[in-house]
């Protein structure tokens, strides 16, 4: 069994996220598409109070790139990613479809409660779902099929047709054709993937979860039991099986790594780089710190998402990246893009205890720099919340 310094733990997660290397000088189609499949997924969230979060994870490792191309990765042929759930709802490349048709075929037990209760309901299903093939691709708004409920609209008023087309993207008889200001315009699969992606046999469960195990593994570098499991949210026993038998070929290794209380497996291909020099936000969803017990165990950060969170009793902000430096979080900022002044509004700025302040206000101010350029705000405001915030406020000006 090879024992693991944390140093070493850190740089090998780090690097496995595609985060110790340079920005490259022009990242384009090519570098968008092997940066999803080295991740293996990138979450999707609807928060816009600075740029989807899709959009901020490749920024934060390509640096500035233009986001039509990966909308044309996404929704546009020949499709090289699909929506599905994955980490929660995630862009994947197409070759992971055939991996998660075993989750497809248990949405009546897997999906949302509300959801899967639409089984029940199977001829007006195959309405929708006959109104798609007919009309596609279509948001859910769109479907004239008859139904009993219309909706309030929003995350907890859906209506039936909502509900129903929700049933059948789990179920994998509908996927996302293409997004209209985020919404979702729904599709059949034969008509969105590509075509060698829907011939594609459907793997064994077992075979299947044992190749979503090693993405995770190859994507985490170094991660217990629990890390991979989490990364496209696995049951315990079937990951553990998965977990087994790639130790078994040879693909992971058992390993110990200081101050971690639970055995850890090392990916075949994981390295640890001896050094970096390079800064990057980090979106609340980037797979880097999806799992937040992990990002404690990592880098000694308690991070939470307060978006939830009333703001009175909100201690860093309402949408916060943390800033990696090197192979440390050592800061956090709260930002916000005020497309309408042009500024990417720094609303707080707080230093992790114990790190050096100069050094920190140096990569954050050129982190954000160039996030500003990126996103086309001419200026960076820094309000006076957080440690930071007097002396980054100078640094940007």
């Amino acid at each position: 069994m090879t024992d693991l310094s944390a140093s070493e733990a850190r740089r090998i997660a780090i690097a496995a996220q595609g985060l110790a290397t340079p920005r490259p000088a022009r990242a384009g189609r090519r570098e968008l598409r092997a940066l999803v499949e080295q991740l293996g997924a990138i979450q999707i969230d609807s928060v816009n109070v600075l740029a989807r979060s899709h959009y901020l994870v490749a920024w934060t490792r390509l640096g500035a790139y233009d986001r039509a191309a990966l909308d044309a990765l996404s929704h546009s042929g020949p499709r090289a990613l699909f929506e599905y759930w994955g980490h929660e709802a995630s862009l994947m490349p197409v070759t992971l479809q055939p991996l998660l048709r075993w989750r497809m075929a248990r949405a009546r037990d897997e999906a949302w409660r509300s959801v899967r209760a639409m089984a029940r309901r199977k001829v007006f299903v195959e309405r929708v779902l006959a109104e798609v093939a007919e009309r596609g691709p279509l948001g859910a708004g769109e479907l004239a099929v008859p139904q009993r409920r219309r909706g309030e609209g929003g995350w907890w008023g859906w209506s039936d047709a909502k509900i129903a087309i929700e049933w059948l993207f789990w179920s994998g008889a509908v996927t996302t054709a293409a997004r209209r200001q985020f919404e979702r315009l729904y599709d059949l699969p034969a008509r969105v993937l590509p075509e060698v992606i829907v011939a594609a046999p459907t793997p064994a469960e077992a075979d299947a979860q044992r190749a979503l195990v090693e993405h995770a593994a190859r994507a985490l570098g170094v991660a217990t039991e629990s890390d991979l499991r989490d990364y496209f949210r696995l049951k315990p026993e079937p990951a553990r099986r998965a977990i087994a038998a790639l130790v078994e070929a040879g693909t992971l290794a058992r390993v110990t790594v200081e101050g971690w209380r639970k055995p850890a497996y090392l990916h075949v291909a994981a390295r640890a780089p001896a050094t970096f020099e390079r800064a990057a936000l980090l979106s609340p969803f980037d797979s880097l710190i999806w799992c937040r017990e992990r990002t404690e165990r990592l880098f000694g950060m308690r991070y939470k998402i307060e978006l939830y969170t009333p703001a009175p009793e909100r201690v860093h902000g309402y949408y916060v990246l943390p800033l990696l430096v090197g192979d440390d979080l050592a800061a956090r900022v709260d930002l916000k893009a005020d497309r309408h002044a042009g500024l990417l509004r720094v609303q707080a700025a707080h230093l992790e205890p114990g790190r050096q302040r100069a050094h920190v206000i140096a990569a954050l101010a050129h982190e954000l720099r160039g996030l500003a350029d990126w996103l086309e705000l001419p200026g960076v405001a820094v309000a006076r919340r957080g440690d930071l915030a007097r002396d980054l406020a100078r640094c940007v000006r």
